[in-house]
């Protein structure tokens, strides 16, 4: 992403796994060297802001004027799967490039199921028909249908190609599996889990099918056709299903994650001392690997970050982190994704590089943040590494965070509730004025902007407005989603709204 950057590597995890201890004094090591941003591909606690050591150290590192640029985590699509919610993280999820890989599967009864593979090879060749077997029934073990370590019989396996679901096992580690049992070759089937998503794999509605032709066929045969790289023929961006999903566990008034970034089937560099599926029995080595998960689309936006910060050196890290979220985009894909799955969307570099207008946050105004959710001095001081005392005659409220997101939280019922945000944008770019729309189609809520305009006559000017949502009695569990939105007829400044009934 910024080609000219210069990066310093901080090894932290090791074979026993990744220890608070290594990740705070690479942080800390980081901080002391001058780093402009932390690109840290690794989970954190999803426990109390002041238990986890990465939030520990992405406050020190903002403090520094650092941006740090944390994944999602990789357990979608289920809800409050996320990881890094702390308000001062960038948290990114991932979603897909319009890149595919393209690979078919035949049956013997004629039938195709489209699917994805990065293999390209002639092991089999188009029109030859194989022995086609569901591991399942090819296995004593319970689990033999994931392809398991030491799970399929060799007898019933040698020369055919088998069908394995998608599970807790890596991909490649089935794979593996297949053919150190003498399997011919592997499809690999979505679950419910999964569904559509193609990462390497069949959709779980093919898979189901493939599967009863298997149950019902008593001679299956199947063959596999790759077609390599294809450019535009998938529409993008789409969410990937494992990218982490909100609402944000620890604080729902915070909306997260915060944006996505490309994260499938990512073309990159790959370090010689480990093959390209980072298994033992991999003898390969190879210059290029592709991976799928947070933590490549994680750098895109570290990446991202050094550009913004070098074009504009005197930013923080919450104006380059609402530059990028406020000029993120969303695109209908035929099955619309939520700021729960998105955030504020995807990243768009160009358009982050003049923003208009950004939410400007300090230090300060994080601590009086964590004094909002009742933090106890120990316990901020246990986050700062500072003494910190919340004030006592001092009315706080996390919803006066300057973040430039919205989340809404209802009560049981929401009747006639009333919650404000307040927010203040200061100006980046040349002077004009800004009018607000509200787009939030819910019986649920109203929405009201105080003021509806906001003039900027110089740079850096700062102006405050207030955000009124107003609550109608809605199921419990219900979520509506919507966006405000500032423009002057060029510029468009935009934050997303999730609303939520207990």
């Amino acid at each position: 992403m910024a080609a000219r950057a210069r990066v310093a590597v901080y090894k932290v995890c090791w074979v026993g796994g990744c220890f608070s201890s290594d990740i705070l004094a690479a942080m800390d090591k980081a901080i002391d060297d001058g780093v402009n941003v932390l690109s840290m591909s690794l989970g954190g606690s999803m426990s109390n802001y002041y238990r986890d050591s990465v939030a520990i150290g992405a406050f020190a590192a903002m403090e520094k004027g650092i941006f740090v640029s944390c994944s999602a985590g990789n357990a979608g699509p289920s809800s409050y799967s996320l990881s890094n919610v702390a308000p001062w993280i960038a948290t990114i999820g991932a979603g897909t490039l319009d890149r595919d890989f393209p690979a078919f599967v035949t049956l013997g009864n004629g039938k195709n199921y489209s699917g994805v593979s990065l293999y390209k090879g002639d092991a089999m060749l188009p029109g030859k028909l194989s022995p086609f077997v569901y591991a399942g029934n090819a296995s004593n073990a319970t689990n033999g249908n994931l392809c398991m370590m030491g799970t399929l019989i060799p007898e019933q396996v040698a020369g055919k190609i088998v069908l394995c679901d998608r599970g807790v096992n890596p991909r490649v580690q089935k794979g593996a599996v297949v053919k150190a049992a003498g399997g011919l070759g592997m499809v690999l089937s979505n679950t419910d889990a999964n569904g559509e998503e193609l990462v390497a794999a069949v959709g779980q509605k093919g898979g189901d099918e493939i599967k009863h032709y298997l149950f019902s066929d008593p001679k299956p045969t199947a063959t596999i056709l790759f077609e390599g790289t294809k450019v535009g023929i998938q529409p993008s961006p789409v969410v990937a299903a494992f990218s982490s999903r909100g609402p944000d566990s620890i604080t729902p008034d915070i909306l997260k994650p915060d944006m996505i970034a490309p994260g499938v089937n990512i073309l990159a560099g790959w370090v010689g001392s480990v093959g390209p599926t980072g298994l033992a029995t991999d003898g390969r080595r190879v210059e290029f690997n592709i991976i799928s998960g947070t933590s490549m689309s994680c750098p895109h936006v570290s990446g991202l970050a050094a550009l913004i910060k070098a074009a504009h050196p005197d930013w923080s890290p919450a104006a380059i982190k609402s530059a990028l979220m406020t000029t993120a985009y969303d695109v209908a894909t035929g099955k619309d994704s939520t700021p729960f799955d998105h955030g504020a969307g995807h990243v768009d570099p160009v358009s982050a590089l003049n923003p208009g207008l950004v939410y400007d946050l300090t230090a300060d105004d994080y601590l009086n943040f964590l004094c909002a959710l009742n933090y106890s001095a120990t316990e901020i001081t246990s986050l700062a590494r500072r003494k910190f005392t919340c004030d006592a005659s001092k009315k706080y409220s996390v919803t006066d965070l300057n973040y430039p997101s919205f989340a809404v939280n209802f009560g049981s019922g929401g009747a006639d509730a009333v919650i404000k945000h307040s927010r203040t944008l200061t100006n980046v770019g040349a002077p004009g004025t800004y009018k607000v729309v509200i787009s939030l189609q819910s019986p649920g809520v109203k929405v009201a902007v105080e003021p509806e305009t906001l003039s900027f006559r110089q740079a850096n000017e700062k102006k405050s407005y207030t955000v009124t949502f107003t609550g109608s009695s809605m199921p419990a569990g219900t979520n509506s989603f919507g966006r405000i939105e500032w423009s002057d007829g060029k510029q468009i400044v935009g934050s997303p709204i999730a609303v939520s009934w207990a």
